[in-house]
């Protein structure tokens, strides 16, 4: 029966870049002619998307399994938890709602879920050569080792090596690696099988020298030291660079970077554009006078609009709206864009929350959520952006509450919105939309080459594993795989 060697890559910190070190290993050892699939237990993360089947998981390892040339599944990531606040997390398994928990009461759930986390992974691994199991956050957290699902515990479950995974860029590299070996248990060290310093920016002579005292001091080899990347990979979470504010362009875009701001992947493909600026901001004083303002999916779509109700943005956005600024809402800024949002079932609290008002549409929370691959050519979109109508689009809906629209974009006058995610992704959208604003601005566009989405992607793939495999002692990861713990 065939049986995939796993392979784990834990990291000292959140951030480390586990995620980005799983998809390079994935397209290395696609490129190597194997077999191989991403895996991670337990994933909290806002950014998500709907498999074929209709199911949602986590995007990191949607992104992973992509790397890899391979179907996305729910397999690769069983449980999902969506943070609804700072206690608590809405609670997806396999793919389905099971539904909202405390911190508290999740922590004594979650080992009920390990037969989950065993059959999905022994699926996987029943299937492919190597499995590539990302671990989260740091496995030296000692507080939350008791019962741990997705660290060590994961390790065990799989039979799996660990690479332990350093973030050199805030500094402190080496007692992040040391601290984090000192913290494990005699048996967890044992599986670590080396250690990789990510995030390297400098000559690394100047670095040898601590290597090799590493070396000596934990007994672990060093695998490798890769560089501070620049690869356009959608990324795991809100620590990512891309929701830094850069300097405003010829066309300014203005991204309202709401605090349960998910899927903001979504709008990476307007950032392409060298001419273009796409900013992230929280207040009015941020916001400026943009050419285009864009309310972005969250998690909590009440709470988030009360902070901008709170803070001035909603008040600064209907005046831009107002003198002709086009605003853009997908699917929870959608919603906050209607007119009102009631929650009869007490789905995001309960009651009724008064919108924007400036799209005709009223939202109605319900305890099903809708989870659904979308695709096909855009048509009915009126004035600043009728240039989509024609275009196609394949994407998903990840959405509590139902607005009563069967249109794929809704608009009323210069206001937007839509429920898919990824469709700015289609062929030709991003740069209808730019090339719109630039002829507001009444500035000649032009685009800088045909892009094609796809092919972009997969050449960001490569170009990312050519640039970890050219890191990495891949002789020494091969035998890591091969011999296992």
């Amino acid at each position: 029966m065939r049986r995939a060697k796993p392979i784990m890559i834990q990291g000292t910190m959140s951030n480390a870049g586990k995620s980005l070190l799983c998809a390079a290993l994935c397209r290395i050892f696609r490129q190597d002619g194997y077999a191989a699939a991403p895996f991670k237990s337990q994933n909290m993360a806002l950014n998500s998307c709907v498999t074929r089947e209709g199911l949602e998981m986590g995007r990191a390892q949607a992104v992973q399994a992509e790397a890899a040339g391979v179907e996305p599944s729910c397999l690769m990531n069983p449980i999902l938890l969506k943070p609804t606040t700072d206690v608590g997390s809405q609670v997806i398994v396999n793919g389905r709602v099971l539904g909202n928990m405390r911190a508290t009461e999740y922590f004594k759930f979650k080992k009920s879920l390990v037969p989950e986390i065993t059959r999905a992974y022994d699926t996987l691994a029943s299937e492919y050569d190597i499995i590539v199991i990302e671990g989260a956050g740091s496995p030296a957290e000692i507080n939350l080792k008791a019962d741990d699902i997705v660290n060590m515990g994961m390790a065990r479950l799989a039979h799996s090596p660990v690479v332990l995974v350093g973030d050199i860029d805030p500094g402190g590299v080496f007692a992040q690696l040391y601290g984090t070996l000192a913290l494990l248990e005699p048996e967890e060290r044992k599986i670590v099988k080396a250690t990789v310093i990510n995030k390297f920016r400098g000559d690394r002579s100047i670095l040898e020298p601590g290597l090799k005292m590493l070396e000596d001091l934990t007994k672990v080899p060093c695998a490798g030291v890769v560089p501070y990347l620049r690869v356009d990979i959608d990324d795991e979470d809100s620590l990512s660079d891309r929701l830094k504010s850069g300097a405003r362009r010829e066309v300014d875009i203005a991204v309202v970077s709401l605090p349960r701001l998910s899927n903001f992947t979504d709008f990476s493909p307007l950032s392409r554009f060298s001419q273009v600026s796409l900013r992230y901001v929280r207040d009015p004083r941020e916001l400026g006078e943009p050419d285009m303002v864009i309310i972005p999916g969250t998690k909590s779509t009440v709470s988030d609009l009360l902070w901008m109700r709170q803070n001035g943005l909603e008040a600064s956005v209907k005046k831009l709206a107002s003198r002709g600024v086009p605003v853009f809402g997908i699917c929870g800024g959608l919603q906050m864009l209607g007119r009102k949002i009631t929650d009869p079932t007490g789905a995001e609290g309960g009651g009724e929350t008064e919108g924007m008002g400036l799209l005709p549409i009223d939202t109605v929370f319900s305890g099903e959520k809708t989870l659904a691959r979308k695709s096909g050519v855009l048509s009915g979109v009126e004035g600043i952006f009728s240039r989509l109508n024609g275009l196609a689009y394949d994407g998903y809906e990840i959405h509590m509450g139902q607005s009563g629209i069967s249109a794929t974009v809704i608009c009323s006058g210069n206001v937007y919105g839509s429920y898919i995610h990824g469709l700015f992704d289609g062929a030709g959208i991003a740069d209808a939309i730019v090339s719109a604003l630039f002829e507001k601005r009444g500035i000649t566009f032009s685009p800088e080459s045909e892009f094609d989405p796809k092919a972009y992607r997969e050449s960001q793939y490569d170009a990312l594993a050519n640039a970890v495999r050219e890191s990495l002692d891949m002789e020494l990861i091969y035998k890591i795989l091969e011999d296992g713990v």
